[in-house]
């Protein structure tokens, strides 16, 4: 038990930024793509690699705000952000807060005490490994969305 947050550590390096067995990782996936395909609305109805970005980052953010026993209750807008005026410029800053948000959690879960993974991460929530595990997962459903929306 000992090493378990190391453990979740590691699934959430390797959903993040490889190698993951199941295929590419969510950086590996967004490598070269521009602020144009990012923007992209290949499937209409589908949200543009941009925003699962935006999504992803607002994700791996809360789990940390969680961890630090804030509820994290996201609203509309920090659920899917703004991806504002699509140049460059503004695609590098999300891949950065992309960056900043994955290292902010593997940093927190690093000072989670294992006694902790078994309670629940904040009254009437799911534990704190149900909530690290899913924020993994929730990395690969969205990754395999990203390399869907690079093929469309």
């Amino acid at each position: 038990m000992e090493n378990e947050c190391k453990r979740i550590q590691q699934q959430l390096t390797r959903s993040f930024a490889g190698p993951a067995w199941h295929g590419p990782s969510v950086m590996e996936l967004l490598e070269g793509v521009t602020a144009a395909q990012a923007a992209a609305r290949p499937i209409s109805s589908a949200h543009s690699i941009w925003e699962l970005v935006l999504h992803i980052a607002a994700w791996n953010r809360a789990a940390t705000r969680r961890l630090n026993g804030d509820r994290a209750n996201l609203s509309e807008e920090e659920n899917f952000p703004s991806t504002g005026d699509g140049n460059e410029g503004a695609w590098e800053q999300a891949l950065e807060v992309l960056r900043r948000n994955h290292h902010e959690l593997h940093e927190a879960i690093g000072r989670v005490d294992v006694a902790r993974l078994d309670q629940p991460i904040l009254e009437d929530m799911t534990s704190v490994s149900g909530t690290l595990h899913g924020v993994i997962q929730h990395n690969l459903y969205h990754a395999g969305q990203i390399a869907l929306l690079k093929k469309a």
